[in-house]
């Protein structure tokens, strides 16, 4: 359960917001680029540390979306200080220099030895835990009762219940459930991604057979009662599920004691990703501005600060002393198996870093064949699965 927080810990980051922040560095606005930018965050971070003594800027979601778009305008705009969120794929990306502008520093926080091996030693540092959570209604909206077991994700497609399925390709959270779907169909030695095709044709079968809302995100349909089954990310889901308890006309009762609603038991377990945070070099700032940069990224992810944000966010942190004031015991939703760390057989490699070496060919595979149509109405044809070109599929279409 998630424990009751004092007033100490508002003083304690009180306190620490009066110590970070280094002398001679005053003026300088500190430019973050991230993903994790709902208008609610950005606002809730951009007060947050301006009583901590740093200025920063930010854009929400409504001007960058996702963290293939943070990345790139980072790359293009060359003018960085901080990045996080994203997730290890991106980070892997970012420390070993994939993009042409963007090198993230040397640093270490005091709190390094505080998230585990939510970390890049000497470059990147976890803040919070993100993981796909698959859920089912069981009140007579849902299953009427029947428990939901599968052995893989993708049994989804067998179930004989409605499942909401997202309506477009890209995206952190779509990709994730993508990652989640196809983890038991890799094959290192298949042309089609390192995924067998069978993998393909039941990925095509969840698109098909699914039900695209028109929702962003997985939770609303199922609280309406559209489908019986759906799709969320850890982050915030019990903060969803409270907030709709009074506004939704079926509501999903009950938190961390679910009453109407319940996890899909998956043998598999499910993907896990950690979101970061880095410095970038910057050329353009002095070395005192340098100092503030470092000092802003080690207030955000000190426990004091990541224990307010967890609390703002329903967020579960990296920071093992921040998750020791937050809860009593480990929150279900978090006690689930983490398949992303799982070795791929016949690799050396997790399933994480699987997915990072995959997945720009993944993401052409679904766009070059039309995956997560908007419109069941407009379905494309299903692909003549044996006669498929797969080293074109994996490369991008060429630009009209």
């Amino acid at each position: 359960m998630k424990k009751f927080l004092a007033c100490v810990f508002a003083l304690a980051l009180l306190v620490s917001m009066l110590a970070v922040v280094p002398a001679g560095a005053e003026g300088y606005t500190i430019r973050i680029y991230s993903n994790s930018n709902s208008p609610e965050r950005v606002t809730w971070l951009v007060e947050a540390a301006k009583e901590a003594g740093f200025d920063i800027s930010l854009d929400d979601n409504s001007v960058i979306s996702g963290d293939t778009a943070a990345v790139q305008a980072a790359n293009e705009n060359k003018d960085g200080d901080i990045i996080f969120g994203l997730n290890e794929v991106r980070w892997s990306q970012l420390v070993n220099g994939t993009y042409e502008n963007l090198k993230v520093m040397d640093w270490t926080p005091s709190w390094a030895d505080k998230v585990g091996a939510y970390k890049y030693d000497g470059k990147a540092y976890g803040l919070v835990i993100q993981n796909i959570l698959m859920l089912y209604r069981n009140d007579e909206l849902g299953t009427n009762g029947e428990e939901v077991h599968f052995q893989h994700w993708a049994d989804i497609v067998d179930s004989g219940y409605t499942w909401y399925r997202q309506g477009k390709v890209g995206g952190t959270t779509n990709m994730n459930i993508n990652n989640a779907m196809l983890y038991a169909f890799t094959d290192p030695t298949s042309p089609a991604g390192g995924i067998s095709v069978d993998g393909w044709k039941t990925l095509w079968a969840y698109c098909a057979n699914g039900n695209n809302t028109g929702d962003k995100y997985g939770l609303d349909p199922l609280i309406r009662g559209d489908v019986q089954l759906s799709t969320f990310y850890s982050s915030s889901l019990y903060g969803n599920i409270e907030a709709a308890e009074e506004t939704a006309e079926n509501p999903l009762r009950g938190t961390l004691e679910p009453e109407n609603w319940n996890l899909v038991d998956i043998d598999d377990g499910t993907y896990y990703i950690a979101e970061y945070i880095g410095v970038l070099d910057n050329p353009n700032r002095t070395e005192e501005q340098t100092e503030e940069v470092k000092a802003f990224a080690e207030w955000f992810g000190s426990a004091e600060t990541q224990i307010e944000w967890s609390d703002e966010f329903d967020s579960y942190p990296c920071n093992e002393d921040a998750v020791a004031e937050l809860f009593d015991e480990v929150p279900a939703i978090y006690a689930i198996p983490n398949f992303s760390l799982n070795k791929v057989e016949g690799t050396d490699m997790t399933y994480a870093e699987y997915v990072g070496a995959h997945s720009s060919e993944w993401t052409n595979i679904m766009t070059n064949l039309g995956f997560y149509w908007a419109d069941n109405a407009d379905a494309p044809a299903e692909p003549d699965w044996d006669n498929l070109d797969w080293a074109t599929l994996t490369q991008a279409a060429p630009e009209a």
